[in-house]
């Protein structure tokens, strides 16, 4: 039986030949049971419809055989590694370079925690009134990410960009000097001054590779409907993208690493949806 988070045959001839490339090299044994794109296919449905992994339909691989081989791709960096593949793949399709990107537009979402979460990832942040973890977002212009990255939710904002920044700092540490300085995108509620001093502690020479720019503000003029602010809402429309997952709907990962794997899982199948009519 086919299930709306399959993946589909031209879906799975792009993701098989990274995925065997990505996967640790084993010694020769019997046949798997189970194909590489049962597994993924497992793993999507519960990351979609946000089941207990024992609750996986009958027709899936065994739930124990699917969890088992998302916690060995998850440790080995796969997961992380193929989505990052996937989107460069992407950005040249739609005639942008692949790795490198003139605009960056950053935001945080904070959701709920459920009583899985470790003591690690609680905090409770007073200005969304809500206790749990926050995902910090950094993504090109079309909506998909760069850097993922997840703190409890008392971390403000400024800090959790740093901390982002500081993990992916190598990034620009290779920007080459042909390309001209990053603009990171951001909303009023960060504050420029503070990343500069905390950044440039980390890497002297991070802006002479990037620049922080605010959004605008939306237009006081009565407008009817919905009105987008130019480029922010790129970032927004991509924390939307989340609630097409149940299991992405709260926090329900025990560490603040798995729920950034299931970030990039969703930023993974999302890809598809949006950006399938661009694929060969």
């Amino acid at each position: 039986m086919a299930y709306s988070s399959d993946l589909s045959d031209a879906e799975w001839e792009i993701v098989e030949p990274l995925l065997l490339e990505l996967l640790p090299k084993k010694k020769k044994t019997r046949p798997p049971k189970w194909t590489n794109r049962q597994i993924i296919n497992g793993i999507l449905y519960q990351l979609k419809n946000g089941c207990n992994w024992c609750d996986l339909p009958r027709d899936l691989p065994p739930y124990s055989t699917v969890y088992w081989h998302y916690k060995q791709w998850r440790a080995a960096g796969v997961l992380t590694e193929l989505m990052h593949r996937l989107h460069q793949q992407v950005r040249e399709q739609v005639k942008k370079k692949s790795q490198w990107t003139t605009l960056i537009i950053i935001d945080s979402q904070a959701v709920k925690n459920t009583c899985n979460a470790s003591i690690d990832s609680k905090g409770y942040c007073f200005y969304k009134a809500t206790n749990g973890i926050k995902r910090h977002l950094a993504v090109d212009t079309l909506g998909f990410p760069f850097f993922t990255h997840c703190t409890p939710a008392n971390v403000s904002d400024d800090v959790g960009l740093v901390e982002m920044l500081t993990l992916n700092m190598d990034y620009f540490r290779a920007e080459p000097v042909t390309i001209p300085k990053i603009t990171i995108l951001l909303d009023r509620g960060y504050h420029i001054n503070f990343l500069i001093k905390k950044l440039e502690q980390i890497y002297p020479q991070i802006m002479t590779k990037i620049r922080f720019e605010l959004s605008r503000k939306p237009s006081k003029q009565k407008k009817s409907g919905f009105v987008p602010v130019t480029a922010r809402w790129v970032i927004e429309r991509s924390n939307a993208w989340m609630e097409r997952c149940k299991s992405l709907v709260k926090n329900f990962e025990r560490t603040l690493t798995h729920a950034v794997t299931k970030i990039n899982l969703q930023s993974f199948k999302c890809l598809w949806d949006t950006v399938e009519p661009h694929l060969p």
